[in-house]
């Protein structure tokens, strides 16, 4: 114990350092490729380290490899930060290192993990009767939601997919609107569906599936159907009109599908929430706490509105596997066998936050990203392409040269970007829109301040002034 102990109080003074020093450090990462690679890559020794000296060892040659994004000026990748209690609760989950499958294997862990998903549904609105998983996140969030899609529409045509696999099966097609994320086709090629199963369909100017769009598809085939819908676009944070679609795809017999990784957290906000009205009408939810709940990494949710797909797409038993009579035995449910307890982290953040302070959360961000969004496409050089109607905004920079094109301006956006990021007060995203180049800015840290928006918007400023007076 003297070295576990030894190792943890390094540890905790480690953590506890570079968390008090977020505010202060580049929020880009300082050390270069070759440089890490050089003090990582000692030569391993017959002869082991202590565990305290491994520690000090391992933080000094990882120095200036992070990136900020537990901090407040991080808007890239929609990458949350982590709660103080979801982060205690993180560390927790790997001292007490049970394998969270089975309620055999961790009583406590499966109590919180059917704890925290029945606060989950009741925070976001969506059936209390609804199975669900704490995946590793919204990609197998996905995977889990879509293969139980994929068992119930071969069903209803007679085909046991589980039991006869795809060869012969009556083809699936995928629904999706031309905005849709990889990680949508990436679960159709794990599922075998592969990616020509997938149609897009054309979004309207708000950037939504229009019910005309929408009725020509499903009157297109008379295969067996799912439909994916956007909870939150990636780009604009576009919404599609669920109360109109989602019925006219349940008449078709089709399988609503919802991605909302980040936005389905909107459904918390009383300010917000109408726009997912009619979104509790879908058979299957996908979304992140590692997103906008501020949960540590690796803490995805699958939402299921028909137990008897989920549990048919995922469930396992084996002589050897001690399965409960009368509690949640969490490989029922998950697409793993050996699994972190993701529960504590969502039960943990949940309590501290509270039903009020997960709404004022979502609100900050929302006004945050409007402020930053704002504050930039004000400055000179600097184009507002989309302003967040959520937490999501777009940005240009132009190409000061009379005679720039659109392909100067794509060049130009992408040296901001890098410039910005280098200069070390914030960091952002490049993205593709419209078939244009732009900046994303997403805002989903807790920690995000009205001295963070200030502090981004002068360096953006800076970095102009630099690259016009070059």
């Amino acid at each position: 114990m003297d070295d576990m102990t030894a190792a943890l109080a390094r540890a905790h003074a480690h953590a506890t350092e570079f968390l008090e020093g977020l505010d202060r450090r580049s929020v880009a990462a300082t050390a270069s490729l070759s440089l890490l690679r050089q003090r990582l890559g000692v030569a391993l020794t017959a002869e082991g380290v202590p565990a305290a000296q491994v520690i000090d060892e391992l933080v000094a040659a990882a120095d200036g490899g992070h990136l900020g994004s537990g901090g407040g000026r991080f808007f890239a990748w929609v990458v949350g930060g982590a709660l103080p209690s979801a982060l205690a609760a993180d560390w927790l989950v790997s001292s007490w290192d049970n394998n969270a499958v089975l309620h055999a294997c961790g009583p406590a862990a499966a109590v919180v993990e059917e704890i925290s998903g029945t606060w989950v549904k009741e925070i976001l609105g969506l059936p209390p009767e609804a199975s669900f998983a704490f995946t590793t996140g919204c990609q197998m969030a996905h995977f889990t939601c879509l293969a139980a899609a994929r068992h119930a529409v071969l069903r209803d045509r007679g085909w046991d997919v589980e039991r006869d696999g795809l060869v012969g099966a009556p083809a699936i097609r995928v629904l999706a609107t031309e905005h849709h994320h990889a990680s949508i086709t990436r679960a159709l090629r794990f599922l075998g569906l592969g990616t020509k199963s997938l149609v897009p369909l054309k979004t309207d100017s708000e950037f939504r599936v229009s019910t005309k769009v929408l009725e020509d598809a499903l009157a297109a085939s008379d295969a067996p159907t799912i439909l994916v819908l956007d909870a939150g676009d990636l780009n604009v944070g576009a919404f599609d009109p669920f109360s109109r679609l989602i019925p006219l795809a349940r008449a078709a017999k089709a399988w609503v599908h919802v991605d909302g990784a980040f936005g389905l957290w909107a459904r918390a906000s009383a300010r917000l929430r109408d726009r997912l009205a009619g979104v509790e009408l879908a058979d299957s939810w996908a979304t992140d706490a590692h997103k906008w709940l501020n949960t540590p990494k690796d803490i995805g949710i699958a939402i299921v509105n028909n137990q008897g797909a989920h549990r048919a797409a995922m469930g396992v038993a084996a002589s050897y596997m001690a399965q409960a009579e009368d509690a949640r035995d969490q490989i029922d449910w998950t697409p793993e066998w050996t699994r972190r307890a993701r529960g504590f982290p969502v039960y943990a953040a949940l309590r501290e936050l509270g039903r009020d302070g997960v709404a004022a959360m979502i609100d900050r961000c929302c006004a945050h990203a409007v402020a930053i969004a704002d504050g930039i496409g004000a400055l000179e050089g600097a184009e507002l392409v989309a302003r967040p109607t959520l937490n999501q905004g777009l940005i240009r920079f132009r190409d000061p040269r009379p005679a720039a094109n659109e392909a100067d301006h794509d060049r130009y956006t992408e040296e901001m970007v890098a410039a910005i990021n280098e200069d070390g007060t914030a960091f952002f995203s490049m993205g593709a829109w419209q078939e244009r180049r732009v900046m994303r800015i997403s805002v989903v840290n807790w920690r995000t301040s009205d001295d963070d928006v200030r502090r981004t918007v002068e360096a953006v400023a800076r970095v102009l002034a630099r690259r016009r007076a070059a």
